[in-house]
């Protein structure tokens, strides 16, 4: 099921094909990739014709969907309903393009193999007993199923691109404005943005056209002459920093790199002396913010809440007990620790003057070099429950961090192209300017 003509035949005059919903469940038992699946549950709100018509898509559930779950991945949120949808679904379902399910992810976007869900743990639709990535695992292993042409997640630190390059699509990350916020749970509201993945580049590049743009529910949303990217000339390679990854990713990369130069373009060798800064800078601001947005999860206006509480105090506390996983405690405590007074400057701000000084490199090396190709992530498509520390797995290592600190606005079409051929390889490379 890769023809998106043939995806059209998924909805007929007499509804959703069944065929089509069996073949869902064959992958399902097997991969667990949607949290909710309902092809009818909003045909009624997608337009009859445009330029998506008929395509069935996938929606990560942090990201709203009218008269579907918002389960966040977390427990705290297991029977909330969206009474909305994100601008980014409406703008899809205006072009005809159909939501046919929400799909699982790490607990409020907090991990990075997708068994950090409060349900239940995704498989890589390639192997089994292997992680599909993460966050956005669900949606990633829909699209590489089969079961879906396309599928929006969210990313903070590479939870798009990660779990596209151990699925094998293509995974997308907007410049950060470029596609509206508005919709989206937050987690890191400076780092995160919607992104997109399928298994075809102009699939990927008409969604994307569709869903960016303005948008007045968002005031960091920027206007479509903001984002023009100009052509592509020259690309720019690490000189250093590759040590950490595994020896198929850097022979694949090097491979990738003689391929620009024998397709013309100019290839230049940069250095980025701030690489070793990246992860503790950007986990320091999105577990700060993190632990600001979370906040609103008391149990009081929404969520979950306990039967019984001796005072209001008490019914907070234990709702947050309950509803939250072990990750995202961790989470919002390294949060709060950073932002207690006598710690924020010490930490806090530190790391927001880290992210200035990544920007300003940048700067310096976008003078030279029009896009800069990078590996996704350091390591293979781990085990199921094991192949890296239970932290690793959630640490973005080296390289992720680098490309989603997002405040120096690289160009509005970050490009990820993985091995199709073995998603366990992790052979996958990025793009951006």
């Amino acid at each position: 099921m890769t023809d998106n003509l043939h995806y059209k035949k998924v909805f007929t005059g007499s509804g959703v094909d069944p065929a089509y919903g069996d073949f869902v469940k064959q992958w399902e038992d097997n991969i667990h990739a949607f949290l909710q699946f309902d092809p009818a549950r909003s045909g009624k709100d997608s337009a009859k014709s445009g330029s998506l018509s008929g395509i069935p898509f996938a929606v990560k559930d942090n990201i709203a969907v009218k008269n579907f779950g918002l389960t966040c991945g977390s427990g705290m949120l297991k029977d909330f309903v969206s009474p909305y949808s994100a601008t980014a679904v409406e703008r899809l379902q205006k072009a005809g393009a159909v939501v046919v399910g929400k799909t699982n992810l790490d607990e409020f976007g907090m991990g990075s193999s997708t068994e950090n869900s409060a349900f239940i743990a995704t498989a890589n639709p390639w192997d089994f007993t292997r992680v599909p990535g993460g966050s956005s695992g669900g949606s990633a292993a829909a699209v590489s199923a089969g079961m879906v042409p396309f599928a929006l997640g969210s990313d903070t630190g590479g939870s798009v691109r990660q779990p596209a390059a151990f699925c094998g699509v293509l995974g997308l990350k907007p410049t950060y404005g470029a596609v509206s916020r508005y919709g989206l749970v937050a987690y890191a509201s400076s780092l995160e943005g919607i992104g997109i993945m399928s298994a075809e580049i102009g699939l990927l590049k008409k969604v994307f056209e569709t869903i960016r743009g303005e948008d007045p529910m968002d005031q960091s949303s920027l206007g479509e002459k903001d984002l023009d990217a100009g052509d592509v000339r020259s690309v720019g390679i690490l000189k250093s920093g590759l040590s950490s990854v595994d020896g198929s990713i850097r022979q694949t990369y090097e491979k990738a790199a003689g391929w620009f130069s024998k397709a013309g373009y100019e290839v230049k060798e940069i250095d980025l002396p701030l690489l070793d800064y990246t992860v503790p800078a950007y986990y320091t601001i999105a577990t700060a913010e993190a632990s600001a947005n979370l906040a609103r999860f008391t149990g009081i206006r929404y969520g979950l809440r306990p039967e019984f509480a001796e005072s209001p105090e008490e019914m907070v506390r234990i709702a947050r007990d309950r509803g939250f996983g072990s990750e995202v405690k961790l989470r919002i405590l390294l949060g709060t620790y950073v932002l207690r007074s006598g710690f924020q400057d010490q930490y806090y701000i530190r790391a927001q003057k880290i992210r200035t000084a990544i920007r300003l490199e940048f700067e310096r090396v976008f003078e030279s070099a029009d896009i800069i190709l990078m590996p996704v992530f350091p390591t293979l498509a781990f085990k199921k429950g094991g192949g890296l520390m239970p932290f690793s797995r959630n640490l973005p290592m080296c390289l992720p961090p680098l490309r989603t600190l997002r405040v120096f606005r690289p160009s509005p079409f970050p490009r990820v192209w993985p091995n199709r051929r073995r998603a366990e390889t992790g052979n996958c490379l990025s793009a951006f300017r």
